[in-house]
C-alpha cells in the first residue's frame, strides 16, 4: 500500500518488523463516503511526521483522488506538535492577507482556525479562494475538541459544480463574480488588520498588483472591488470546479435580522461584504440559495478527535464551522501558493 521506508525513525524498536503494510491502516471514516480517507497507526508511536515524509507521493495520490485525509491516532497532542509537524511536511507555509474572519498566529504560520463566536456558524468556503495567490493545501488539527458540535463541515466542490443547475453554472461561467468588501465601519475588519499595514500607499500598491479597485471614503475607510472566475480548473486533475464565494457573502446569506439592520445603517454598498456577477449586477436571492443546496448536498462533517490532523486540498474541498459548546481549540496552516496566472489551464475554458 505504501512504500517501503526505514521503520527505525518512527516506531519503537520492538515493532521494526512489523511491515509497512501493517503500520497502518486506511479506510472509510463514515459507510460509502471517502471523504475524507482515514489513516490510523496499527501500532504505538507512529510519528506522523517522519511517516508523513516517507510516504508524502502515496498521500498526495490519495489527497488528489479523494479530497482530503484524515490522520487519527498519531502522535499530535499539543499546539507545538503540530506546528513541529507543518514545519517540517510544509516547505511553503503562507500567511492571511485578505483575511476575513478574526483569527491569531499561534506560532510561526500556524493560526487559530477563527475566532468567530462559537455560537455562530461559518458557511463551507474554500480558503481565499477571491485573491490571487491562494493555498493548495490547507492542514487542520484538533488540539481541544468541543464539548458539543465545532465539527468543521467539507465538501467537494467538483460535486457542487455538478449539483449546480447548468444554466446557473453558464451565467457564471460566463461573467464570474465581484467581491465588493467595506472595512471598518465598525462592522468589517479594519483594512490595517486586513492588509497587515498602516499605510494606505502600500494598500493602493497591493491592490493594484492583485487585480483591485481601491477606493477610500471620506472618513478615511476603504471600498475594494474585485473580479474573480467563479469556476477554476484544478492544475493537477483539470476538473473544473466552483472556487469562489460568491454564496458565502453574498447579502441573503446573513441572518434576516443582520441584514435588514446593516443596509438600514449602510445601504447595499456599505455592506461589509456583497457579491455581484461579475459585470456588477445583482445576484438573484434564489440563485444564491440553489448554491447553498448545492454546497449542502456535497457536505460531510464527522465530530474531530483531539489529535486529529485533517489535510484538504484547499481548491479540491470547501471547508466551514458548526456552532459549538465549551471550550475548542482547532488549529490550521496552509501552504503550496498556487498563481492563477501559472495554473496550467486558463479559467472557465
Amino acid at each position: 500500500m505504501f512504500k517501503t521506508t526505514n521503520k527505525r525513525k518512527f516506531v519503537k524498536p520492538k515493532a521494526i518488523d512489523i511491515s509497512q503494510r501493517e503500520i497502518v491502516r486506511e479506510g472509510q471514516l463514515q459507510t460509502g463516503e471517502m471523504l475524507p480517507l482515514l489513516i490510523q497507526p496499527n501500532v504505538s508511536d507512529v510519528d506522523l511526521k517522519t511517516w508523513y515524509l516517507e510516504n508524502k507521493d502515496r498521500i498526495e495520490e490519495n489527497v488528489l483522488k479523494y479530497g482530503g485525509v484524515l490522520f487519527r491516532g498519531f502522535n499530535i497532542k499539543t499546539s507545538d506538535d503540530f506546528y513541529d509537524f507543518i514545519n517540517s511536511i510544509c516547505t511553503q507555509p503562507l500567511s492571511y492577507k485578505e483575511g476575513a474572519t478574526p483569527r491569531s498566529a499561534v506560532k510561526g504560520k500556524v493560526y487559530t482556525s477563527t475566532e468567530f463566536p462559537p455560537e455562530e456558524h461559518i458557511a463551507l468556503h474554500n480558503e481565499l479562494s477571491y485573491v490571487l495567490t491562494w493555498p493548495k493545501k490547507i492542514w487542520f488539527s484538533s488540539i481541544i475538541g468541543a464539548k458539543e458540535g465545532g465539527e468543521t463541515p467539507i465538501a467537494d466542490v467538483r460535486k457542487v459544480y455538478q449539483f449546480l443547475e447548468p444554466s446557473i453554472r453558464e451565467k457564471f461561467e460566463e461573467k464570474g463574480w465581484m467581491l465588493v468588501r467595506n472595512y471598518g465601519d465598525g462592522f468589517g475588519q479594519p483594512w490595517q488588520y486586513v492588509f497587515h499595514t498602516e499605510s494606505q500607499e502600500e494598500v493602493e500598491k497591493y491592490c493594484k498588483e492583485n487585480g483591485m479597485e481601491c477606493e477610500w471614503k471620506e472618513n478615511g475607510m476603504l471600498r475594494t472591488r474585485q473580479v474573480r472566475p467563479a469556476v477554476t480548473v484544478h492544475p493537477d486533475t483539470e476538473e473544473k470546479l466552483w472556487f469562489n464565494h460568491i454564496a458565502f457573502w453574498h447579502k441573503s446569506s446573513l441572518k434576516q435580522s443582520v441584514r435588514e439592520m446593516l443596509l438600514k445603517e449602510f445601504g447595499e454598498e456599505g455592506l461589509p461584504y456583497n457579491t455581484y456577477y461579475g459585470d456588477g449586477t445583482p445576484i438573484e436571492d434564489e440563485v444564491v440559495a440553489a448554491l447553498r443546496q448545492a454546497y449542502d448536498k456535497a457536505t460531510v462533517a464527522f465530530p474531530w478527535v483531539e489529535g486529529d490532523v485533517l489535510v484538504l486540498d484547499n481548491m479540491l474541498v470547501a471547508h466551514g464551522r458548526n456552532p459549538y459548546k465549551g471550550e475548542r481549540k482547532t488549529l490550521v496552516a496552509m501552504g503550496e501558493p498556487t498563481t492563477r496566472n501559472e495554473m496550467k489551464k486558463e479559467d472557465n475554458e
